[in-house]
């Protein structure tokens, strides 16, 4: 029984030397945390970059966009004038005559139609081109974040609910 007393004195009396405990010195513990924290934020802040990067190209795009929906607009604006300025040459001509007027805005109307038609395949393919870009630019970036393991069990999971869904039918 004095054996067993005594082992336990001497474990109190055991130097801490080389074991795990408390480290003290606060330089050296916040040296250690920061250089945790900041490897840590350099690994995970590269997304951002790409992010920011994609972020950049669809914006430039929108830009882009608005000009050419600008541009339109002023050609709109610009034949809304015309056909006011026919409207009120049209008030002048009915004393010369009706069917000169009646010719004049036919064309005019023909004129607007197809601006504005060509307005419409315009904002058309506008809107085609940032659909395109926006699908490409997110699909690069899944493919450059997928690696080829999650990029298969994606592809085997969307082909077991397209499955599943054919076998219902």
């Amino acid at each position: 029984m004095k054996n067993v007393t005594h082992s336990f004195v001497f474990l109190a009396h055991w130097p801490f030397a080389g074991s795990f405990g408390l480290n003290t010195d606060i330089l050296a513990t916040n040296l250690i945390n920061l250089t945790v924290v900041v490897g840590v934020l350099i690994f995970f802040g590269k997304g951002v970059y790409l992010l920011d990067n994609r972020k950049q190209r669809i914006l430039s795009t929108i830009r882009n966009s608005e000009e050419l929906r600008s541009g339109t607009l002023e050609q709109l604006e610009k034949a809304r004038i015309r056909l006011q300025k026919v409207e009120l040459e049209a008030d002048e001509y009915r004393m010369n005559g009706y069917s000169e007027i009646e010719r004049e805005k036919a064309n005019l109307i023909n004129a607007t139609s197809i601006s504005l038609e060509q307005l419409e395949k315009a904002m058309n393919q506008v809107r085609q081109r940032v659909f395109q870009q926006a699908v490409q630019g997110a699909l690069g970036t899944l493919n450059s974040c997928l690696n080829t393991e999650l990029h298969f069990r994606t592809i085997r999971a969307n082909i077991g609910i397209l499955g599943a869904i054919e076998w219902k039918r």
